[in-house]
């Protein structure tokens, strides 16, 4: 397997960018007492704060139910340690947590945020924070109207001094309805221009790279259509199982959880036209062009699927249904797989398979472009094992663990006669760029606190992808699968490898 390697002397020069900083401000983090907080969010924050990337007028507000006043700040600093790869002498760390305040909020507390608006108030005037202001929901979806709401009511969202702001976390809804609901709960306190619906796989560097790789690279974009490529295949593999969230994912389920939003994101890059700017209307217009080109999906094109007992390496793990604070007879899919077209020029017949699910074979997410074969075989095959088929041009974008890309093409094996065999030339992030202890809300932070929403989700996106899936969901509710059918480590149920094979394909192996 090739390898590619970027020199130091080139990659000091490509990291010395045009610097964006955002104008003074408050990060408010409400949910700030959950894990999201202390092992991505205060990371990432204090990552920026490394690369001087945050301005020096600026503070951090965690806001939450319960007191915490007295631990907040030490908790914070154990997660910036543990999880951020930072050692507990930094000396930037001290300084960084002396921004950080806690306040604690019931957020159906009129009174309280009379008192959080005072609070950012006096901050503002300590810190000389003008007035600017991100909010971000890192709470359970329940909270979101009654934040938003209050946040209005207080006069917090369009305050007559400052930029204001809004992140939310994922899930958007669980349907077509709740997530219109939503956004017009939200779009009557924030302008959808503060809005910014956080996904945090675009937050990955692979992620993005796939613009890159299509549009900076003039060998690829001329043959990325359906007159050069047979399908695509998008995987979003887990080995663990729901990690005592029993009752979110009762309520969630694979299609909504992971399909829904994120593989809708990663086909969204991987089939957009390109953009006239890398600016946010524009991508967020290619991406929604993507979305409503995708013809409805037939019952027959969706397979679901429940993990039973069975191993995780040598150990043996329980099924879905004796999960902690799950239905014992729960219908809740853990794996889905579908088949997708799009009726559009440059997909036209192209079908695009997709695939996500816990307690699988393997951890890993990523999206292969097969080629279509020569018309024909002139080669003879090689002599050994793994050269006993002619196996089409393969890329492959690896999302995790080990990020990159690879291309499989064709070679001639050295001997006397023209035999071929497929080889694999393969870039990989961490040997080219060094590992990073980066956890991909860094990007999205600083964008959200710029206002940058190239890479954050808009309503209409958003309601376009329920409206795709909000008829299988209901379809599925009305029916009683046979759950479970597939066992813990394997590769889910077998009618998902029937969905491809039915067209004379199958999924890649790992």
């Amino acid at each position: 397997m090739a390898t590619i390697k970027i020199s130091p002397e080139d990659l000091e020069s490509a990291s010395h960018g045009k610097e964006r900083i955002p104008e003074p401000g408050i990060v408010v983090i409400f949910g700030a007492s959950g894990d999201l907080t202390k092992r991505k969010l205060l990371p990432a924050l204090f990552h920026l704060e490394q690369a001087g990337l945050l301005p020096k007028e600026f503070a951090m507000v965690g806001v939450a139910r319960r007191s915490l006043e007295d631990v907040f700040v030490k908790e914070m600093r154990e997660g910036i340690a543990e999880f951020g790869g930072v050692a507990q002498d930094d000396p930037k760390l001290d300084a960084f947590l002396a921004k950080l305040t806690y306040h604690a909020l019931n957020f159906d507390d009129v009174a309280g945020y009379a008192n959080l608006k005072s609070m950012l108030e006096k901050i503002d005037q300590e810190k000389g924070t003008q007035g600017n202001r991100l909010f971000y929901l890192a709470t359970a979806p329940e909270h979101f109207s009654d934040i938003t709401g209050h946040l209005g009511d207080q006069g917090m969202a369009k305050p007559e001094k400052g930029t204001v702001r809004i992140i939310i976390e994922k899930p958007f809804g669980h349907d077509l309805e709740s997530a219109r609901k939503l956004n017009d709960e939200v779009n009557a306190i924030f302008d959808e221009a503060q809005v910014f619906r956080i996904d945090h796989y675009l937050g990955k560097e692979t992620v993005q790279n796939i613009l890159v790789f299509r549009f900076a690279n003039g060998v690829f974009e001329p043959i990325w259509n359906r007159n050069y490529i047979d399908h695509v295949q998008i995987t979003a593999a887990e080995s663990i199982g729901i990690e005592g969230r029993g009752p979110f994912y009762e309520k969630a389920g694979a299609l909504r959880d992971v399909v829904q939003n994120h593989v809708m994101e990663l086909l969204s890059f991987i089939a957009m036209e390109p953009p006239i700017s890398f600016e946010a209307e524009s991508v967020r217009t290619e991406k929604l062009k993507v979305w409503r080109a995708i013809l409805p999906i037939p019952i027959s094109n969706a397979v679901r699927g429940q993990y039973g007992p069975g191993k995780e390496g040598d150990e043996t793990v329980k099924g879905y249904r004796q999960e902690d604070r799950v239905n014992p007879e729960s219908n809740t899919e853990t794996f889905a797989a579908l088949r997708l077209e799009l009726d559009n020029w440059r997909w036209a017949g192209v079908p695009f398979y997709l695939r996500a699910g816990k307690r699988l074979a393997k951890r890993y997410t990523e999206i292969s472009v097969q080629f279509k074969q020569p018309p024909q075989l002139l080669f003879h095959l090689g002599p050994n094992a793994h050269c006993n088929e002619l196996q089409p041009n393969l890329i492959t974008i690896r999302i995790q663990p080990d990020e990159g890309i690879s291309l499989r093409f064709g070679a001639k094996v050295p001997s006397p006669d023209m035999s071929v065999c497929p080889v694999v030339m393969d870039f990989n992030y961490a040997a080219a760029f060094g590992t990073s202890s980066a956890n991909g809300y860094e990007r999205l932070l600083l964008d959200a606190m710029l206002g940058d929403a190239t890479l954050f989700a808009h309503r209409l996106g958003v309601e376009t992808t329920w409206a795709l899936y909000t008829p299988i969901l209901q379809k599925w509710a009305a029916e009683k699968p046979d759950f479970p059918n597939y066992a813990a480590g394997t590769w889910g149920p077998k009618e998902a490898d029937q969905l491809l094979a039915r067209d004379g394909r199958r999924w890649h192996k790992v």
